[in-house]
């Protein structure tokens, strides 16, 4: 007589595989069974008390209020940005002499400011307070007219 091909481990690796897919089986249709998909408009709606909170119940008799939408604001302003052409006043944080550049630190906003030396107006270095215009270059601001403040 011969061996049977099947033996106790692989009987056993079956047995948990069927129990495993039995299970999942089981899971999928109690989710089928409690989904939420489907509901009503009703059920999904929040309202908002008198006191601003949320809730799933609606208001009984209370008077509503009429809202305009220019009075609804769900951003916020815009920045003012400064005029470009404003003098700023600052400190030169680094500059490599070899090189030919620098960067000042601002007063207001402590924001480093690439400089070129072709934008000095006297012989530059680091702790020099400064004056000067910006405009935006191609990585960033950019420092223009620079002299040293009085």
């Amino acid at each position: 007589m011969g061996r049977s091909n099947e033996t106790f481990n692989k009987k056993e690796k079956e047995k948990k595989r069927l129990k495993k897919h039995q299970e999942k089986k089981e899971k999928a249709e109690d989710r089928k069974a409690n989904s939420d998909k489907g509901k009503g408009l009703e059920d999904m709606m929040a309202y908002i008390d008198a006191d601003g909170n949320i809730t799933s119940t609606p208001p009984d008799g209370v008077p509503r209020k009429q809202v305009s939408l220019e009075d609804v604001r769900i951003s916020t302003p815009k920045q003012i940005d400064e005029p470009e052409d404003a003098v700023k006043t600052g400190i030169i944080s680094f500059y490599n002499t070899s090189k030919g550049f620098g960067f000042i630190a601002e007063d207001k906003s402590r924001e480093n400011i690439f400089f070129h030396v072709n934008n000095l107006t006297f012989q530059a270095k680091e702790g020099n307070k400064v004056t000067f215009s910006t405009e935006k270059g191609p990585k960033g601001l950019v420092a223009l007219n620079i002299e040293m403040a009085k």
